[in-house]
C-alpha cells in the first residue's frame, strides 16, 4: 500500500473553549487510537532520503515488502543548498514499537493548566530558525506567523509557535524534561478563540509527546530559549511506556 497522505498523530484543538475532564478523556482514547494506527509513530520504521535529484516512486519502494508495510513520500529543505530533498518513510504495522507498547504516561487533568495568552499577528509571517534533534546542531527555518504573550507564574514569556498546516504548534520545554516528562521537551497545539483573533488558549492538560518519543526515524525541532519555562509543567503526557520501560529515543 502506497500513499502521500499525511498521518496525524495528535487530535486537532477544539473549535470551542473545552475544559472538562470527560472531554480530555476523550482526546487521551483518540491520541493513542491514531499513534496506534498502520501510519501513526509508532509504525514508523524508517525514513530512507534519496539522492539529489531523485525523485521518490513510492509503488516501486513498496514491492517486496511485507503486508504490513505502508511507504508514503515526503519533502524537506537542504541544510546547506536549500534546495528540496525528497524521501521515502516506511511504516510497519507490526512494528517492534507497536508491538511493545503499553501505553502513554500522563498527569491528571487539572483544569488550572488551561491558560489564554494574547496573540499578536506578526504581517507577512516571519521565519525563525529551529534546532532539529537530528541535524547535529544545525537549524532550519518554520514560519512563526505571530508572538503568543502569556504570563505564568508571574513570569512573562514570548512564544513563538511555527504554522503547523494552519494550525499553531508551540514546542516547550521545563523542568520536569528528562525525568518525569519527555526529555527533548514537549508539543502541544494552541487553539485560537472564536470571538476575539488577539487571544489563543493553551491547554497543557494536551501537552503531548514529539513523534520522535515514539521512533527515532522522526527529526522533531527542539524547544527554542524563549519556550522554555522556569517551573514544572505538571500537566499533559508524560512518557510512553514500552515493556514497562519508558522512551529511550
Amino acid at each position: 500500500m502506497s500513499q502521500t497522505v499525511p498521518h496525524p498523530a495528535v487530535p486537532a484543538p477544539p473549535a470551542s473553549a473545552s475544559g472538562s475532564a470527560t472531554e480530555w478523556d476523550s482526546w487521551r482514547a483518540e491520541r493513542r487510537r491514531a499513534l496506534t494506527s498502520p501510519t501513526g509513530n509508532l509504525a514508523l520504521v524508517e525514513t530512507r532520503w534519496l539522492p539529489a535529484g531523485e525523485r521518490p516512486d513510492a509503488e516501486a519502494a513498496r514491492a517486496g515488502q511485507p503486508d504490513t508495510v505502508t511507504v508514503t513520500t515526503l519533502t524537506r529543505t537542504d541544510l546547506v543548498t536549500g534546495e528540496p530533498e525528497y524521501g521515502l518513510r516506511f511504516w510497519d504495522s507490526a512494528s517492534p514499537a507497536l508491538l511493545r507498547f503499553e501505553g502513554t504516561e500522563a498527569f491528571p487533568y487539572d483544569p488550572a493548566w488551561v491558560l489564554e495568552a494574547s496573540y499578536t499577528p506578526v504581517p507577512g509571517a516571519r521565519q525563525t530558525p529551529f534546532e532539529h534533534i537530528r541535524d547535529n546542531g544545525g537549524t532550519r527555518d518554520l514560519v512563526v506567523p505571530g508572538d503568543i504573550v502569556l504570563t505564568l507564574d508571574g513570569h512573562t514569556y514570548t512564544l513563538s509557535a511555527f504554522d503547523d498546516d494552519g494550525t499553531l504548534l508551540l514546542v516547550f520545554g521545563d523542568p520536569t524534561n528528562g525525568s518525569t516528562t519527555y526529555g527533548a521537551g514537549r508539543f502541544l497545539f494552541v487553539r485560537r478563540t472564536a470571538d476575539d483573533d488577539r487571544r489563543v488558549v493553551l491547554d497543557f492538560n494536551r501537552a503531548f509527546v514529539p513523534p520522535c518519543g515514539f521512533s527515532d526515524q522522526y527529526n522533531c525541532p527542539m524547544p527554542p530559549r524563549q519556550n522554555r519555562f522556569h517551573l514544572p509543567v505538571e500537566a499533559g503526557e508524560k512518557l510512553p511506556l514500552f515493556g514497562g520501560l519508558p522512551a529511550q529515543h
